[in-house]
């Protein structure tokens, strides 16, 4: 059912290898246990939707890595405080902290100190800096960030069916909820937003930030309390409620992400089938092979792509 979705909604085929062979492989390729996939599919499908649940990153997954033969921008990226020394006072710890989060001579544990420093950082200077919420809204107004064609078709297929959609994103959920109030125009009573948030006062300053931090290297179902029904945020209270516990109860996943740390997004879920899709933005000749090894389905992205 999941990859059945996935394939109608982003116009890929991936179920056999038999159907692939006249396919254009230079825009995905599957795994190299195609029978495997297979047997995940039929076992989803036979379980049907009310087991089925989607995972998804947001930066890089559900929006354009480019637009335009150009690098689209983050959630994190296209905050613009309006205050110039700020804005160069993030820029930096971007330029310091960034090949840190990538480098694969870093430790694990080392690496997961240092995002915690830079999102620490991070959003102290964006409340130091004087943040508002208007100042969020003008950002979004101006940015070059877009959805992948097929995302709000794949949103409205899953509404339709009950199916809850989990984004989990390092970045933050009230700027993610912002692009979606502009780009997309509506709201989804199936989405939760799993991501950092924000608490402005009653002028529209931001002033804390709310739980636990969520960075790149620890979003995973762990922190799940965090998860705020996107329709809750739109002053829509008319949509059903996916509870943490009855979220956790749909055992069949279809995950999709762009690094494969975002695999660890299904963690904190004891689930039966996992189908993994994993978008490889850049890098594709260096990646591939690591990328095949952990994804059920790589989708292969280039500078034309959306």
């Amino acid at each position: 059912m999941c990859v059945y979705i996935y394939c109608r909604v982003w116009n890929r085929c991936c179920s056999a290898q038999n159907k692939m062979e006249n396919q254009d492989l230079s825009k995905f390729t599957i795994k190299g246990d195609p029978q495997s996939l297979q047997n995940k599919i039929s076992q989803i499908r036979m379980a049907g939707p009310s087991k089925l649940q989607v995972i998804a990153d947001f930066d890089g997954t559900l929006t354009r890595y480019f637009i335009n033969g150009s690098r689209g921008q983050s959630s994190h990226g296209l905050l613009q405080q309006g205050n110039p020394e700020y804005d160069a006072k993030r820029q930096a710890l971007y330029e310091y902290y960034h090949p840190l989060e990538f480098s694969p001579t870093v430790p694990l544990e080392e690496k997961t100190k240092l995002m915690e420093e830079w999102w620490g950082k991070t959003h102290g200077l964006l409340i130091e800096g004087g943040l508002t919420y208007d100042t969020i809204k003008k950002s979004v107004s101006n940015a070059l960030i877009a959805f992948r064609d097929g995302v709000v078709k794949l949103f409205e297929f899953l509404e339709e069916r009950d199916i809850p959609v989990l984004i989990f994103s390092a970045g933050l959920a009230d700027i993610i909820e912002e692009v979606l109030r502009q780009k997309v125009h509506k709201s989804f009573k199936n989405v939760k937003i799993v991501s950092n948030r924000m608490v402005f006062d009653k002028d529209g300053h931001l002033v804390s930030f709310k739980g636990k931090t969520i960075h790149s290297l620890n979003k995973n179902e762990h922190a799940l309390d965090m998860a705020a029904p996107l329709h809750e945020h739109f002053g829509d209270t008319d949509g059903p409620n996916y509870d943490n516990a009855s979220v956790k109860n749909r055992t069949n996943v279809l995950l999709l992400g762009d690094h494969i740390g975002d695999l660890g997004m299904s963690d904190g879920l004891k689930y039966e089938t996992r189908i993994s899709v994993g978008f490889l933005n850049d890098n594709i000749e260096n990646n591939l092979d690591n990328y095949r090894n952990a994804f059920d389905i790589v989708y292969l992205v280039s500078g034309t792509q959306t």
